[in-house]
């Protein structure tokens, strides 16, 4: 279930460039449709449960955090692929275990700063031996996809602050409101920008549904039925699979050119998220739970807190 689930949240990058609509209206759809498919379930399974205003008040905060984490880093993945725009945005790793020190005053020990050693010195075989040659919307790309990791980390502690101090609803609950006031924050900001909700045809109609049900609902159904069965090294591991099968995607759907310079930057920044990773799932076993389904009718998911991107 792990390794499905991790596969299925891969495709998300290469949804975004399919669905053919600008950056913030694919974001929009995205979260509409899967805040909309998750609810549903829930209250086809008599799950729901009556909310209050203050919960509605209190998701407002992820909500806007993953709002401007989807703003970012689907500007970012139209400007330098889905591969690299998901393996940027994956250095949220590092953030989360910064935050343990921060809340709860945790030593970083060896294994972090080797592990952040090695994603930087991945990222600089990816980009920095030929920042200069790289275009200024390539460069921005870059930037902005570095700017989603500290958005989404935002995210995970605002909605974890939420989940454990002000309300009682299930995190699968939470996770539908916080997508449909996500949604409503995006549909603003393309309000703002001028730009047209219109789905131009059922190829991007497709590809919009399908990053509501992989992005929001059936990936991270997978992935929290599978993490409290594993070891967190395991599951750091084959989390994995999402930042490299999204690479994958890149090169082969897109044709993006990869020297073997660059495929040793992409492996190099794998090991250090990995490392970062075993760091960071016991510091945000505490401190952030993802907002998967729960396995049981009711009641909080167990605290678990994978470190990849959930259907970025």
């Amino acid at each position: 279930m792990l390794i499905a689930g991790a596969a299925l949240i891969s495709t998300t990058g290469v949804l975004v460039r399919y669905a053919d609509v600008p950056p913030t209206v694919s974001g929009f759809w995205r979260m509409a449709f899967g805040g909309l498919m998750l609810m549903g379930f829930l209250v086809l399974s008599r799950q729901w449960r009556p909310a209050r205003w203050r919960d509605w008040w209190w998701m407002l905060f992820p909500a806007a955090f993953f709002a401007a984490d989807l703003f970012l880093w689907h500007r970012s993945i139209l400007s330098v692929g889905p591969g690299l725009a998901t393996l940027l945005a994956n250095f949220q790793v590092f953030l989360m275990a910064l935050a343990g020190v921060w809340l709860h005053g945790e030593r970083l020990g060896p294994r972090y700063l080797g592990g952040l050693v090695l994603a930087f010195a991945g990222l600089w075989l990816l980009v920095g031996m030929d920042w200069g040659a790289f275009s200024p919307e390539y460069r921005v790309g870059v930037a902005l996809g570095l700017l989603t990791g500290v958005a989404y980390a935002a995210y995970m502690l605002s909605f974890r602050h939420a989940q454990r101090e002000r309300s009682a609803l299930p995190p699968a609950q939470l996770l539908a409101m916080s997508s449909l006031l996500c949604a409503g924050a995006l549909g603003l900001v393309a309000l703002g920008e001028g730009v047209s909700f219109a789905i131009p045809d059922m190829g991007s109609l497709s590809a919009l549904l399908a990053l509501g049900l992989v992005g929001q609902c059936l990936g991270w159904v997978l992935i929290a039925r599978a993490m409290p069965q594993l070891k967190t090294s395991v599951v750091g591991l084959v989390l994995l699979l999402q930042p490299s099968l999204a690479f994958v995607q890149d090169v082969v759907l897109f044709q993006r050119s990869t020297l073997p310079l660059e495929w040793l930057g992409v492996v190099v920044s794998l090991a250090g998220i990995f490392l970062g990773t075993l760091k960071a799932a016991s510091t945000t076993r505490e401190v952030v739970v993802e907002a998967g389904v729960s396995t049981k009718p009711s009641g909080p998911a167990a605290d678990t807190s994978p470190q990849q991107r959930p259907g970025e």
